[in-house]
């Protein structure tokens, strides 16, 4: 949610910054803006609700000169979505430009202090109280932007990544992080470029720097990077390479993000697998598992931490440590966990799982748990994120970057990198006996074959799509290691459909959703046959005892389930623990084809954000 792009170099800045504000659109917004230092001196702040596109069409007969720009997508926290709540904000005088990504939570206490001083406010945000601030302790204290950078930091309370214009220094850029992602590019010729995430600056260098909490970084142009701390202590932030291609960045001829990502999960399962199943299939390598043997294989519990679709992942993750590896899990909303007191002990795991590796709410969860001397171990997807960086150990899921605010690819990710994680757990802690282990490292290697057989069902699901275009209510029912794929499956419809749907266990239906089933509401049953399959089978008869319409994803092959359900998917077979891994794509194309019919904005779904980094 929110985005930053800047540059200061030696080309023109806005056409950067506007073809990087929109690299970040996926990560949800209702306004955009962006400042500019031109060529005579002048700070020049435009902004506009509603798309990068809008901004575009408002800046056409504008100034758009200089070198030297920052430039932003909010996502409202404070204030509704208009131009004047927009960012970038101007400083009282007009001599600071801010833009700003997370919440500061003292900004109230701050701006009545500002405000008995004479200062007025253009805005409700809290953002402008910290422009506002700034400048103020400048003018006050006769110094320059760095040091009242830094006295200002120490006034606030909250999660902040920030980036600062001053025309007076109009070679120079002064950016912020705290608890909120911060990468900054080191281009040629002394060039600089910022981002949120690396996805904006991708294109113009390979090598970043991602920022840690605390650190205040000075680029100016042709100097070598300056990063202190609030004390104006030296930090030393290692330059990493990213890997980003153009290629995953652009929509490759797909009408949306979200349907490419869907497609391209074979290739990304190949990738997430490669360097870690050994070319004969049956053998399992993690270097965290290597490195934290002992830890892990006596951990007295584990803890899955996550929100949203990476919650859904962990509900797999469980049953695949429980059966495998016969460690008690559990799985927490990293937003109650973090807030609910929990009981954590020393020997205990935790798993904290996020594709952008920035949600606060997962972030939160993992410092309770290392102050309670937790073992904590990630699974992220973004190289170099504040996850990664926070916890001891854990294992990327290398899926590439995701565009849509839909996850796909990275759920199909991170249960992939579970189930490895627990055949690796499992195999020493002799919980699995060989052949066993081998035979299921065999079908995981399967995996990506099967999901491009299961992807040959799209054109099928697009003509299935248009019956449920006006549907209100929408069901989704499984068992067993299917039962989070029904969560998952729902929430993708709501997500982008703007649909009710909601998941259940299928057993559980009786228990109160069966009162909601009649002709009008579409059920869909993962039934895909495993030591569940006679169940399933006697929950689909009770929802066509009621009317409902059924729509059964099947085992190929299945004639059983043929007699009673309306439609049916036919799906590759594969063990009963991976069918997750198979049977959430049909799900995923449902939801795409059911929103283009509707003529929804897929990829960009209205009040939600790829990467949630505030509360």
């Amino acid at each position: 949610m929110c985005g930053i792009v800047g540059y200061i170099g030696h080309n023109e800045a806005y056409p950067i910054l506007i073809k990087g504000l929109k690299r970040l659109e996926y990560r949800g917004y209702d306004s955009a803006g962006v400042a500019l230092i031109n060529n005579d001196g002048g700070l020049n702040v435009y902004k506009a609700k509603g798309k990068v596109a809008d901004l575009e069409s408002y800046c056409e007969d504008k100034d758009k000169t200089g070198s030297a720009g920052i430039a932003h997508t909010r996502w409202a926290t404070h204030g509704e979505p208009n131009s004047a709540n927009a960012h970038p904000h101007y400083s009282a005088s007009g001599r600071l430009a801010l833009i700003h990504n997370g919440i500061i939570e003292n900004y109230m206490t701050l701006k009545e202090n500002l405000v008995e001083r004479g200062i007025v406010f253009k805005s409700v945000t809290d953002t402008e109280v910290l422009v506002q601030l700034i400048e103020h302790i400048m003018l006050s204290n006769n110094i320059e932007l760095l040091e009242a950078v830094q006295v200002a930091l120490h006034q606030v309370i909250g999660a902040y990544a920030i980036a600062i214009l001053d025309r007076n220094h109009p070679d120079t850029i002064v950016c912020a992080r705290q608890s909120s992602p911060l990468v900054v590019g080191l281009g040629k010729e002394g060039d600089y470029y910022l981002g949120s995430d690396a996805s904006p600056i991708a294109e113009y260098t390979d090598r970043v720097i991602y920022l840690n909490d605390g650190d205040i970084a000075v680029m100016r142009l042709g100097e070598e990077l300056k990063v202190v701390n609030m004390d104006n202590e030296t930090q030393h932030p290692k330059v990493k390479q990213i890997d980003i291609t153009l290629g995953q960045l652009e929509k490759g001829g797909y009408p949306y993000f979200m349907i490419k990502e869907i497609f391209e999960q074979p290739a990304c399962m190949r990738d997430c697998m490669r360097g870690r199943i050994n070319v004969d299939a049956d053998r399992i390598t993690l270097s965290a598992v290597i490195d934290y043997r002992e830890r892990l294989v006596t951990a007295r519990r584990i803890i899955i931490v996550a929100c949203g679709t990476s919650w859904h992942a962990g509900l797999i993750g469980k049953q695949l440590i429980e059966s495998m590896c016969r460690i008690p899990v559990e799985v927490e909303y990293a937003s109650e966990f973090r807030y609910r007191d929990p009981v954590i002990m020393p020997d205990d795991v935790v798993i904290a799982i996020s594709q952008s590796g920035e949600t606060a709410d997962t972030l939160a969860a993992i410092e309770l748990a290392r102050q309670a001397g937790a073992f904590v171990f990630g699974v992220c997807n973004a190289i170099g994120a504040s996850i990664p960086r926070q916890t001891q150990t854990g294992v990327y899921i290398h899926v590439g970057p995701e565009i849509g605010v839909a996850s796909t690819k990275a759920f199909t990710g991170q249960v992939t990198v579970l189930s490895m994680l627990a055949l690796s757990i499992a195999r020493e802690k002799k919980t699995i006996d060989d052949e066993t282990y081998k035979h299921m490292v065999a079908e995981l290697t399967l995996i990506p074959d099967k999901m491009e057989e299961a992807l040959k069902t799209n054109e099928q699901i697009e003509r299935l799509a248009s019956i449920f275009t006006y549907a209100k209510n929408c069901l989704y029912l499984g068992r067993g290691y299917n039962y989070p794929v029904a969560l998952e499956g729902a929430l993708k419809l709501k997500e982008i459909s703007y649909i009710h749907a909601e998941g259940y266990p299928a057993a559980e239906m009786k228990h109160g959703p069966i009162a909601l089933i009649d002709s009008e509401m579409p059920v869909f049953v993962i039934a895909t046959r495993d030591k569940l399959y006679e169940k399933i089978i006697s929950n689909i008869q009770e929802v066509r005892a009621r009317g409902g319409r059924v729509t059964a994803l099947v085992t190929r092959g299945d004639t059983q389930i043929q007699q009673f359900a309306d439609h049916v998917i036919e799906l590759p077979d594969t063990q009963e623990c991976f069918q997750p891994l198979i049977a959430s794509i049909p799900l995923q194309l449902l939801a795409y084809h059911i929103a283009v019919c509707k003529g929804k904005d897929v990829d960009r779904p209205r009040n939600l954000a790829k990467s949630v980094t505030v509360e």
